[in-house]
Formats: structure tokens, sequence, C-alpha cells
């Protein structure tokens, strides 16, 4: 058969560029010129940074991990864009997909760009440079999270019928739950122990490991009273009130809330934000009131939005002044250091935040080593301490990083979360720390029972993370066999950034045939 003349022209085009030189040596020794530099100056800046660390390494196994997050960091200062483009074009790696493995990518780069140059002396990477960070976060995630397989863990929030039902907790770990997620700002120690004990029963029936991770709530402001106690729908342009004391809520017909730490609306002014429930009422300080501030709602459903006890209270760019541990934390880590597997950090912000949680487990767990930690990223200050936080945990016990989606996204804003999320996985993999990615996940299937197509694609790039959280709802079982099938059907195609090019099935040969 006689071929189309536009690919016989093509056809001819790319034999004759075949006999072409490919790129010249002259354009391949300015790039090496420029990543000799760049491999130069990422070692300086990691050196640095390193003796900063250094002192807070105190598990010796976690150095490794810490030289190539301190490696990614000094490389990601730099603008790589301008030399990007050169790599590819010579069929080399654009650094894009560094993470785990940064100066071992580096070294590779370098030895192809002296490769093609004619220079001696830069060899290759050994072998397993490229995989000790992959290997060692697949180890992490195993030991914290009981999920031994390529597939992300999964973190079942637990409600209180997991107390007396355990049946309930028996469906939930054979449909796939690898570990139990206990929000001590709810509930009280006899049903925590419950729990517990349904947990580890079903395990040991089903002959699977499922971890206990028990959330201390600290400094984390919920509505601590409502009046009228069933007051109406808030909607756009619909005002509330912020009080100090419950007392002065009954006076006025506007709505009022009293908060669990009360001192905060000292440190309120006009324009102040106030954000409720993960955001679903978002408001801004207009006036004072009597015993507090009026409140107007700049932000909610068309249908309205109804104020509820122990809902969050977040106020972006606000510094509330509170303790890192609250008392009612100290009294709950009684309990907590006794039977979690994993300790949940709430609102973590600073390194010496760390320092006083690991004095209190030690008070409490004398001769033992420090459980590991799962800390929550929920505000602002904690996103631009991130590294020091993982350096300050991972330096003395195995560690996760939760994005808590809800609470961040309150503190950052919408459009400030799509980016942030994407960068603290990158920088968790570099850490070779897992990442629980947490927050609304499936939320109207574990609520209602159907999935919204766009929390579908959500739990999709959830792929990414070493473990997925689902909240509490009727539908959980429901909701961890859909996600278990989106994380068998995502394996096929990616891991992490980069893209598996395993066979497309959806289009077969058969299938491209126009019609007559």
């Amino acid at each position: 058969m006689r071929k189309h003349p536009r690919l016989e022209d093509k056809t001819a085009k790319e034999s004759a560029a075949a006999k072409e030189p490919g790129p010249t040596a002259h354009s391949a020794g300015a790039l090496l010129s420029r990543l000799d530099h760049l491999d130069s100056e990422v070692r300086r800046e990691a050196g640095k940074t390193l003796q900063l660390w250094d002192e807070a390494i105190a598990d010796r196994s976690f150095l490794p991990a810490a030289i190539n997050l301190a490696n990614y960091l000094a490389m990601r200062r730099l603008d790589l864009g301008t030399i990007q483009s050169g790599l590819s074009e010579l069929g080399l790696s654009s650094l894009g997909r560094s993470e785990g493995h940064v100066a071992a990518t580096l070294q590779a780069v370098r030895a192809s760009l002296a490769r093609i140059t004619g220079v001696e002396g830069v060899a290759y990477p050994e072998h397993g440079a490229w995989t000790a960070g992959q290997n060692l976060l697949a180890r992490r995630k195993r030991e914290l999270f009981a999920a031994p397989g390529p597939a992300p863990a999964i973190m079942v929030t637990m409600p209180t019928e997991a107390a007396r039902d355990r049946d309930l907790v028996q469906s939930l770990m054979d449909a796939g739950m690898n570990c139990a997620r206990i929000n001590c700002a709810h509930d009280d120690p006899e049903v925590w122990q419950a729990i517990i004990t349904n947990v580890r029963s079903a395990a040991t029936e089903l002959g699977r490991e499922c971890r206990i991770l028990m959330d201390i709530g600290g400094p984390k402001c919920r509505i601590d009273s409502v009046s009228p106690r069933k007051p109406k729908r808030l909607h756009v342009g619909d005002r509330f009130r912020v009080l100090r004391e419950p007392e002065a809520a009954h006076g006025g017909s506007t709505p009022a809330i009293t908060l669990s730490f009360p001192e905060v609306v000292a440190r309120l002014d006009v324009g102040s934000l106030i954000w409720i429930n993960d955001g679903k009422i978002r408001g801004r300080v207009v006036e004072p009131a009597e015993g507090g501030w009026t409140v107007e709602v700049v932000g909610a459903r068309e249908k309205g939005e109804k104020l509820r006890l122990e809902k969050g209270v977040d106020m972006p760019g606000v510094d509330l002044g509170l303790p890192p541990l609250s008392s009612d934390d100290l009294r709950d880590l009684d309990f907590v250091a006794a039977h979690a597997d994993l300790v949940g950090f709430s609102f973590v912000q600073r390194p010496s935040d760390i320092l006083l949680l690991d004095q209190h487990l030690a008070d409490r767990l004398p001769g033992k080593p420090l459980p590991p930690l799962v800390l929550k990223i929920e505000t602002a200050i904690a996103v631009q301490n991130l590294p020091r936080l993982i350096v300050q945990a991972a330096g003395r016990r195995p560690v996760a990083i939760m994005i808590a989606r809800g609470d961040l996204a309150a503190a950052l804003g919408f459009g400030r979360m799509a980016e942030i999320q994407e960068e603290m996985l990158w920088l968790c993999e570099a850490a070779c720390v897992p990442v629980v990615w947490a927050t609304q996940v499936l939320d109207d299937l574990v609520r209602d029972g159907l999935p919204s197509r766009a929390e579908a694609t959500d739990a999709a790039m959830a792929q990414r993370a070493e473990c997925v959280m689902l909240n509490k709802g009727p539908h959980l079982v429901a909701a961890i066999h859909f996600l278990a099938d989106i994380f068998a059907r995502m394996d096929r195609h990616q891991v992490k950034k980069s893209a598996r090019l395993g066979p497309l099935h959806s289009w077969p040969s058969a299938s491209l045939k126009l019609e007559p």
C-alpha cells in the first residue's frame, strides 16, 4: 500500500534529520557548566542547613533523609526553569522528579552531559542512590500505618458508635481500614477504651494489623455555646455575635456564640475574619457588641448554614496567643501515652511545641522510646516552619505529616491551598516522611452515599500520599471500598509525580477504524 504523501514527506525529513549531528557539544557544555555550578551551590547551602539541624537529629538513621531534604531545599531556592528545557532537548532529566534523590539526580545529569561533551571524570551515581529514599519512605509507611502494599493506607475517624458496635469496626477493617483515628476532642476515655478494644479484637480475628492514632485536641478554638440553642440558618448578609461570656448572649435578637478559648475575643478587631466549620460560614467583624463583636456573614452556601456546638473556629491572620498544649491535652496524654500506636499533634506550629510534647510523653513513658508522631499542619505558621518541624520530630522517632486541608484552607485561603498541598507533598517526599491526605475526602459519599465528580477526582489525587483519612459518616464502608478501587486503578498510572506508562486499554486498535 502506498504511503500517504504527508507521511512520505515526514519520513524523508526524519531520515535527513537523523543524519545531522545532534545538539552541539557547545550547548551541552554550557549546560554542564551550569549544572556544575548548581551542584556546588546546593552542596554549600545544604551543608549550612545541616549544621543548624545537627543537634536535633538524635536518631542518626534519619540523617540521609535530612541530607536529601537540605539538598532539596537548597536546589528549590534557585530558578531551575532556565535550564530545564535545555536538558529535556538533550533527552535528559529536567530535574522535575528529583525529590527522593536530589544529589543522585544532579550527578546523573552531569555524568550524561560529560559523556556528550567528552569530559572525563564525572561518574554516574551508584544504583542504590536512586532507591534509598523511596525504600525508606515505603518502610516508614508500613511501620506507621500497617500498609505493606503500594496503595496508600486508609485511616478512618472512629464514630462514637464504634465503642458499642464491634460489627461496625470489623466491617471497616474488612473493607480495608489500616488505621483507626480517635479524636480526643470528642468523647472520653471510657469510649476511647471501648473503641480500642473493639479494634484490637477485630484485628486479631481477621489476622490483620490496624494502628491506633489518637489526636490530642491542641489549641483548636471551637464553638462552646450557641444562643438560641436552635438558631436559624445564616445566609450572606446575616449577622451573629462572638462573645466572651455566655451570659451576654441572652440580650438582643442576633444569634450569639462563645468560644472554647474566650480570651481570643480580645484579639479581634473590626475587619478580622472568622471562619467556622472549615469555612462553611465565613464572616467579618463589622462592629463592637456588648461583651464582644458583631460579625457579618460574607460567605455561605445558598441554602444557608447553622451555628453548631463544637465546630471549629479559625481566625486567619490573627495571632491567637494560645499555648501548644491545653489543660485538656495534658489530661488526655495520660491515656494517649498508654494506649496509642501513633500520637497526633493538632495545631503544632513551632519546633519548641514538639520539644514540649516530647517532655510530657517522656514523663509518662519512663525508659520507653517516644511514640511516632503525626504532625497536623493547620496554620500558616506551621507551613512556614514545616522543614524545622519535620527535622525536630523525625530526628527522634518516625513521623508523618497530615495535610489538614480544612483548617489550612481557612488559614491560607482556597487559592493558596491548591498550591501549598502540592509543595508539602514534594517536601515530605524529599524528607522520606509519609503524608496523610485529610479533610473531606469523599465527604458526600461518606455522608450521603453518592460521591461528587469533584471529590472522586480529589480522591484520585490523594493516591500520591502514603495515607488518606476518611471522616465519620453512615456510608464509611462504601467509601473505603470506593477509595481502595480508585487506588488500584491509579496505581497503574501514577507514582508520586511520575507517570507509569503501562499499556492503555481504553482505545484498542480495533476501535480506531473510521466508519466508511
